[in-house]
């Protein structure tokens, strides 16, 4: 039981709830109401892989970095709590379950799945390149309701539905991007000493949170002008106002002071609970009509 415990803590299973309920958004925007167990099934398992086989990457890809950084020297490969073979071989396991769902799903959904798995595996290596590395954390849940749509349309015929799968995973990228930047502050020293990039290490702490800050107000506007003037609906301009004051509380309790257990509430219940309204709001706009 310990031992299944490393494993679902190193893969930190919970962060699926960033990507699901992006992904179930674009099927339900695509059917336009309720498509069937078989289909939500898949896209669970097909979402669920992906995240575990991307997590385990970063884990082993990262691991002698992980040795150094005093906050991740406890990680389950520095410690030896799980060894790199086990990590590969978690990878591949996630791996397996993401291409058999995405193979029982539809054909432009197994033709498309590499995409995903390639970014997943190259986005570890980037920060030791560039400070992009923050929007292609975002690329890789931008998928989500790219592939929800997917799922339903067996087709990239985004422009028949206005782009709005588009122009919602636009968004996500500047989303996870935004609370991305705030969470490699915890590391801002550490990285300055090892030549890594990330805009705080490179730019400064009041630079980093101004361009966070600046992504999450991208966000906001375009899924606002998705929900007000493409989708429509009462039940989604009340899921955009809590959005918005999720996303400011988000920027304010990291202001002044951006230890863990700050950065930790804002990174993770703040956000799981953004993608949760931002699902809701859909489904109960297409079921419930004021």
């Amino acid at each position: 039981m310990s031992k299944l415990k490393d494993y679902l803590d190193f893969i930190k299973i919970e962060h699926t709830l960033f990507a699901l309920p992006f992904a179930y958004s674009g099927a339900f925007l695509a059917s336009n109401g309720w498509f069937g167990f078989r289909i939500f099934f898949l896209i669970l398992t097909a979402f669920t892989g992906l995240r575990i086989a991307a997590m385990s990457l970063n884990r082993i890809i990262d691991r002698e970095i992980d040795a150094l950084n005093p906050r991740t020297a406890g990680r389950h490969i520095p410690s030896g709590k799980i060894s790199v073979k086990e990590g590969y071989a978690i990878a591949a396991v996630g791996f397996a379950i993401y291409f058999l769902s995405a193979y029982l799903i539809n054909y432009t959904a197994l033709i498309l799945s590499p995409i995903p798995a390639i970014t997943a595996w190259i986005y570890p290596y980037l920060k030791r390149f560039t400070c992009l590395s923050h929007f292609v954390l975002g690329l890789n849940l931008a998928f989500a309701p790219l592939g929800g749509w997917i799922a339903i349309t067996d087709s990239m015929d985004f422009f028949a539905a206005g782009f709005i799968p588009l122009m919602i995973g636009i968004a996500l990228i500047f989303w996870v991007a935004g609370f991305d930047i705030i969470y490699a502050l915890q590391d801002i020293e550490f990285d300055r000493k090892m030549g890594l990039h990330s805009l705080g290490a490179h730019f400064g702490v009041g630079f980093a949170k101004k361009v966070s800050a600046t992504s999450h107000l991208i966000f906001f506007l375009i899924l606002a002008y998705v929900f007000i003037f493409r989708i429509t609906g009462d039940l989604l301009f009340y899921g955009m106002l809590l959005t918005g004051m999720i996303l400011f509380f988000e920027h304010y309790i990291v202001k002044n002071r951006y230890d863990e257990k700050r950065v930790q509430l804002a990174f993770f219940y703040s956000n799981a609970l953004v993608s949760s309204i931002f699902l809701a709001s859909i489904i109960l706009n297409i079921f419930i009509r004021f």
